[in-house]
């Protein structure tokens, strides 16, 4: 899940200024269960920037990020309606999309966070980087790159106490104190004190594309 939160009203007015016909568009996936580009928050946006500009439509796409979907549902939109720009709520891979795909202005409404777990409504936790090198296997599917602070690769630093990081001021628990509580569980503690080498950063070196042929 990509979590994404709200822009402040102020920037957003900023950035909207110069336009006054605007198509708003949501997202029906992550910004929805997000609660920042869901039906209603599409809803709640165009009611009240209808104050300010001309709102001249709005619709939910199931995946903005999917160019196809883009295309289907915003075909010709910018022309027929003579909108000056498209105010897109949901994470930045759906505001490029959508630009890529109309050629129209594009505003991010929000702002992209990180990928994530949802524990529930309102509740986001980081899980995952994209750093295109997961050993999650190795470490009882508790990733050091984001859970642990620093991104340390083999063990906890000196600066944890009582399984507590001193990043955030032992708010957090260690990440890898929690790794060798899990691969202790599921009886693959061995893996813990395997040694990892640096990692690869040309792995992730951008922009990143991946083409099935």
């Amino acid at each position: 899940m990509i979590i994404t939160v709200s822009k402040p009203v102020d920037e957003l007015l900023t950035m909207l200024q110069p336009f006054k016909r605007v198509f708003i568009v949501g997202c029906g996936e992550c910004a929805t269960v997000c609660q920042t580009g869901g039906e209603e928050q599409v809803k709640r946006m165009a009611n009240e920037l209808s104050k300010l500009k001309e709102v001249v439509g709005v619709t939910v796409i199931e995946s903005p990020c999917d160019e196809r979907l883009v295309r289907r549902d915003l075909k010709n939109t910018a022309e027929m309606n003579n909108i000056d720009a498209f105010l897109v709520m949901s994470c930045g891979i759906g505001v490029q999309t959508i630009s890529e795909a109309t050629g129209a202005i594009c505003i991010p409404a929000l702002d992209t966070k990180f990928m994530g777990k949802v524990e529930k409504i309102g509740r986001f936790y980081e899980r995952c980087r994209a750093c295109g090198e997961c050993i999650l296997y190795e470490t009882g599917g508790i990733c050091p790159i984001t859970r642990c602070a620093k991104g340390l690769l083999n063990g906890p630093c000196g600066g944890q106490a009582n399984g507590k990081c001193e990043v955030g001021n032992w708010q957090n628990d260690c990440a890898w104190v929690l790794i060798h509580q899990r691969l202790k569980e599921i009886g693959q503690l061995n893996r813990f004190k395997k040694f990892r080498e640096p990692r690869d950063y040309q792995l992730k070196a951008g922009p990143g594309e991946v083409i099935w042929r």
